[in-house]
């Protein structure tokens, strides 16, 4: 699977605002994840959310949106690892998360060190028309403090629409089983 992450803080770079006011926290209740209108959009994007936001977790989100469909000049069949006509659709989807410890990512290293290993643990998984981009942001947690979240997007395509959306739903599966199963340390090795 192609992952890769980059660090967009400050200036005009957006930040992930946990204090919003649509805001429903699958903390306590993973699997209340089927009521948001993304998951009726995107089943398996509602699956994604209720297990990132388990327990064990490290990780719990914020916001999430489903594209069902992008346009050919939002993504790039290339860095898909799309093969010849493959790509004529693509669908994707975005979620923010926080470290379930708070203060785990205040540190841009602690931050970076963890979209490094959900990308090397990604990259092991040997799938084709798809990737995940991990983007380091601000993020407001509490008010009145910022500190380090991740905004992963998640992109997929096939030859035809339904195609595009199995290649979605397996990434999407296993993006969640990568970050939600294996603890990632907050601090750089």
């Amino acid at each position: 699977m192609q992952a890769d992450w980059e660090f967009e803080v400050g200036g005009d770079a957006p930040a992930i605002d946990a204090c919003w006011p649509g805001l429903v926290d699958l903390r306590q209740a993973p699997e209340r994840a089927i009521e948001l209108k993304e998951a009726q959009d995107f089943a398996a994007l509602g699956e994604a959310l209720a297990q990132l936001n388990t327990p064990a977790s490290p990780v719990w989100t914020s916001k999430c949106d489903f594209f069902p469909q992008l346009e050919p000049g939002e993504f790039d069949p290339h860095e898909l690892d799309a093969p010849e006509g493959s790509a004529a659709y693509a669908c994707g989807c975005y979620i923010d998360m926080l470290p379930r410890c708070g203060g785990e990512w205040t540190q841009p290293a602690a931050a970076v060190n963890a979209c490094e290993q959900i990308c090397s643990r990604l990259g092991a998984i040997p799938l084709r028309c798809c990737r995940i981009d991990l983007i380091v942001r601000s993020a407001v947690i509490v008010p009145d403090r910022t500190d380090l979240g991740i905004t992963a997007y998640l992109t997929a395509c096939g030859a035809i629409p339904a195609e595009g959306a199995t290649a979605l739903v397996t990434a999407l599966a296993a993006f969640a089983g990568v970050v939600s199963h294996a603890p990632l340390p907050a601090k750089p090795l």
